[in-house]
């Protein structure tokens, strides 16, 4: 078994991997874009005598260790004339089998292809495990498994006519990307892309509102659940996390508290949430780190402190977090699930009833 959160991803990359493109393509006076992968990257063996393993653990220079496989030199002489071809322009950069390759998966012309990105993913698809199947192995389960379930908790919450007779709120799903590098981008948390959202449609249902400006007060009544993978606890491990907050699997959502503010929970906010699962029969987890050890964060404390929403941070408990291949339980993504489409459905009602004095 690997450790738990210690080697992340890159000890995994001696498997076969797979290059996810995104391509940017000229027709017709238009630009377009399109996705597609391919099979093209092999990694060296951890058991080969490379230098990058020593006695201090695995320390791969991220600059010469990490460059996929994409040929022999054999191949370069079947390409020779199209690399001439195409040496004088933009596309001059990249290798020519690449250009064929993407050319040959998009149907178009090298030429056609004005721009590519190219990211190394794992190839293997994702399956159930364990004694009893009971856990789901896959990758980017951080965080694409709380984005399932609030959508589709969204969507489910809404499918007759009848489940919005008597909602007074409007019911949204927000689904950001870069979170795992800072969030500072056009699509991450940190730009205004969500709360520009809020206003319009406050702005749309309220334009003959006048005083105090009606999207401020929307805010204050509004909540919002940052749902992010939480670090489950691993039972080789156990002396990582604090003694009387080791979440576990198959155990309902993880409810994350920080005194320094890298999760937005408030005492309040939690007690709103768990008051959700209380009412659904739903289980709740509650996490704190260790006090000598350091903590990660979230998009919530971004988005909470951007306009004064509150709050809470929650998610699925999970094994080897940011691994190539990451592990939760099956039973986690039901009550997540769940509990999403519960707070969607009972939010209004039970914060009707609550009296906050401060």
């Amino acid at each position: 078994m690997a450790a738990y959160g210690e080697i992340g991803a890159l000890e995994k990359l001696e498997g076969l991997m797979e290059l996810g493109c995104g391509n940017t393509l000229e027709e017709a006076g238009r630009c377009l874009t399109a996705l597609l992968s391919s099979r093209w990257a092999q990694d060296l063996g951890l058991n080969s005598g490379a230098t990058c393993v020593n006695k201090d653990g695995f320390k791969p220079n991220l600059e010469t260790h990490l460059i996929p496989l994409l040929s022999t030199k054999l191949e370069e002489t079947s390409l020779e004339s199209k690399e001439k071809s195409t040496a004088s322009s933009s596309k001059a950069a990249h290798h020519p089998l690449i250009m064929q390759a993407l050319s040959d998966e998009l149907n178009c012309s090298i030429d056609d292809i004005v721009s590519i990105e190219l990211n190394v993913c794992d190839t293997q698809p994702s399956c159930l495990g364990g004694g009893k199947d009971e856990f789901i192995f896959s990758g980017r389960l951080d965080n694409l498994a709380s984005s399932y379930c609030a959508l589709r908790a969204l969507i489910d919450s809404c499918k007759s006519s009848s489940d919005l007779s008597s909602e007074h709120a409007i019911r949204m799903v927000a689904l950001f990307d870069n979170e795992e590098v800072g969030s500072d981008s056009v699509q991450g948390a940190g730009a205004p892309t969500m709360f520009q959202a809020m206003r319009r449609i406050v702005s749309c249902l309220v334009n003959k509102y006048v005083g105090e400006g009606a999207f401020e007060r929307a805010i204050r009544h509004s909540f919002l659940v940052s749902a992010d993978m939480a670090h489950g606890v691993h039972p080789n491990f156990m002396d990582k996390h604090e003694e009387h907050h080791r979440p576990e699997m198959q155990k309902g959502l993880v409810i994350k508290h920080n005194a320094n503010q890298r999760y937005a929970t408030s005492g309040v906010t939690a007690f709103l949430f768990k008051e959700v699962g209380k009412i659904h029969n739903l289980p709740t987890q509650e996490f704190v780190v260790r006090n000598d050890m350091g903590c990660g964060s979230t998009i919530g404390p971004i988005l909470a402190s951007g306009v004064g929403i509150r709050t809470v941070d929650c998610g699925i408990a999970q094994l080897s977090m940011h691994s190539v291949r990451e592990i939760c339980g099956k039973e986690d993504v039901d009550i997540a699930y769940k509990h999403f489409k519960a707070f969607y459905q009972t939010f209004s009602s039970i914060d009707r009833k609550l009296n906050v004095d401060f």
